[in-house]
């Protein structure tokens, strides 16, 4: 009774202890019943909101991506930031990522992170329907698979409510599972670093390691931010606490050096191997984190854990069929340009020879880089 009349430790782990609730198995309580949609409405509204988001993330990307061809068929493009619609999809990124953003706040890490996999599945469909892409077989199988894989997700996600408030922040970053975490994070990230800067490795396992590192800081602080923002408006002002604005910091910086690891990834790989290599590594130190930081799977059975990863696995073999080899199917077929060449019949375009050094042929057959030779020859 001293200790909480002090507010000691006895009030934080009480604290603790009360933000964790799981529902009571019994008759009624199974999946897709009506108590099972009772216990997780308040999850089911942040499942949505991550699902909305990525939604509209992908229809941004696909309208910058039309954007884009629409100004490369112009006879003088004008700049990208003087187009209305491209403006448009930056628009529609931004409200997709605030969908994403408020998704953490109703529902844990583990549950949300994974569901990234439905913008990679939706840009394809998207892309397919109104750009005219070629829809694979691999495509339709791996929307499959990530479709069952966040169903799964979603149904076995940790059954965890947590109010996160600015206490229960500073609880969290004094326990000695983080602290041990941290440190090891911080170890890996500045060894990596060092064959990144001074050795010259960039590897893209090097570099989507370094994102994923500063992702679990992302995730931390995304959730934070977003769990504070959501008690103060449905219980308590959080936001006068200091460690409000430490996390929107930490959120912010770890972004912005993200985005230039992943854009240093993006310029050295192919995009369809850099977007499913991270979509795993983000995922995975997101599940991580959630797990350490947040204790979200404190209590959960093994058969839950185990359906869990499955789930995991699915959505993660349905974003590497869509974005297999994709990129390459994308390709223009380059050509070359003759123009007319004086006393020579040549083709408009003339399409470069795979199989051999030259750049295409005259209408009589004979080899541009022949004819070039024997003309030397003769003079």
């Amino acid at each position: 009774m001293a200790a909480r009349a002090l507010g000691g430790p006895g009030d934080a782990l009480d604290e603790l202890s009360r933000n964790f609730t799981y529902g009571a198995l019994g008759a009624g309580n199974g999946s897709l019943s009506r108590a099972w949609y009772r216990r997780n409405q308040i999850h089911l509204f942040g499942v949505f909101l991550a699902i909305l988001g990525n939604l509209v993330i992908s229809i941004s990307l696909n309208i910058q991506k039309y954007s884009h061809l629409r100004l490369a068929r112009q006879q003088h493009p004008r700049p990208i930031f003087k187009s209305v619609l491209w403006w448009g999809g930056v628009a529609l990124m931004a409200v997709g990522e605030t969908g994403n953003f408020a998704a953490y706040g109703f529902a844990p890490v583990t549950l949300i992170a994974p569901l990234g996999c439905m913008s990679v599945t939706g840009s394809a469909f998207i892309s397919a329907v109104f750009l005219k892409e070629n829809l694979r077989a691999s495509d339709l199988l791996g929307m499959t698979l990530a479709f069952a894989g966040s169903y799964l997700l979603v149904n076995f996600a940790p059954n965890i409510t947590q109010a996160i408030s600015a206490r229960t922040i500073q609880c969290y970053f004094v326990g000695w599972q983080f602290l041990i975490y941290v440190i090891l994070e911080i170890l890996i990230f500045c060894i990596l670093l060092y064959f990144y800067k001074r050795k010259g490795m960039k590897h893209i396992v090097i570099l989507l390691t370094l994102v994923a590192l500063l992702a679990s800081l992302t995730v931390i602080s995304v959730k934070a931010v977003s769990g504070m923002i959501t008690f103060s408006v449905t219980d308590k002002m959080q936001l006068t606490y200091p460690i409000f604005y430490i996390m929107f910091i930490i959120m912010i910086a770890s972004c912005v050096f993200q985005v230039k690891f992943l854009n240093q990834a993006t310029r050295l790989y192919n995009t369809a191997i850099v977007v499913p290599v991270n979509h795993v590594f983000f995922t995975t130190s997101a599940i991580i984190t959630g797990i350490i930081f947040y204790k979200e799977f404190l209590g959960a059975a093994f058969l839950t854990i185990f359906i869990y990863i499955l789930g995991c696995l699915l959505s993660f073999l349905g974003v590497f069929l869509v974005t297999r080899n994709r990129e390459k199917e994308l390709l223009p077929q380059s050509y070359i340009d003759f123009g007319n060449i004086p006393g020579k019949q040549t083709l408009d375009k003339i399409q470069p020879d795979p199989n051999g050094l030259s750049y295409g042929t005259l209408p009589d057959g004979s080899d541009s880089t022949q004819s070039q030779s024997g003309e030397k020859k003769e003079a």
